[in-house]
């Protein structure tokens, strides 16, 4: 029943984007940022045997940016804050992936003044939004299933600058939302 029974004559092929997919995706670590309540949810996931995120090879949180790839972030972002976040990013070696966690981490929440930043992808590129206030631990877990997804996924060398020329060509190609129709009721 097991992978070498499906194998004729134990030979397995494969592509060397599939192997560094397969690795990236069972070696993230992530490097937490958080200082409000979606932390707690964040650090149930870290800490609760009930989650045990060690299984997908996340067993260390980390609070070193230059040893982490995976940005949680899980905060409302001040503007003062911002370029602390910014420089954290930064410090991270590439690849690099971001989730942010929460409604006030994606949107602002319901924070809509001056001195929240009105969602973390004007700082840092967002790779998965995860909604919720604050969301719970197995989102979480399911955020980082669908991250683990899409890493495995992820081109290398000119397949993936060819792959992102076409994801922005799309985007600059994209009808505004504003002059989209029947959107309001």
């Amino acid at each position: 029943m097991g992978l070498e029974d499906k194998l004729p004559s134990g030979v397995l092929l494969s592509t060397v984007e599939g192997l560094a997919g397969y690795m990236r995706k069972s070696s993230v670590w992530p490097a937490t940022f958080g200082l409000a309540c979606c932390a707690i949810e964040m650090m149930a996931l870290g800490s609760a045997p009930k989650h045990d995120i060690s299984r997908f090879g996340m067993e260390r949180f980390s609070a070193s940016p230059r040893q982490a790839d995976l940005m949680i972030v899980a905060v409302r972002v001040s503007q003062k804050m911002a370029p602390v976040l910014r420089q954290i990013y930064d410090q991270m070696t590439a690849p690099k992936w971001v989730i942010s966690m929460g409604a006030c981490a994606s949107s602002g929440g319901m924070f809509n003044n001056y001195a929240i930043v009105q969602g973390v992808d004007h700082v840092v590129p967002v790779d998965i939004y995860l909604p919720g206030c604050p969301p719970r631990p197995e989102m979480l877990m399911d955020a980082i299933l669908k991250l683990h997804d899409q890493i495995y996924d992820e081109k290398l060398g000119p397949n993936r600058e060819k792959v992102i020329k076409e994801v922005e060509a799309a985007a600059m190609a994209a009808v505004p939302t504003h002059q989209l129709k029947g959107l309001l009721a």
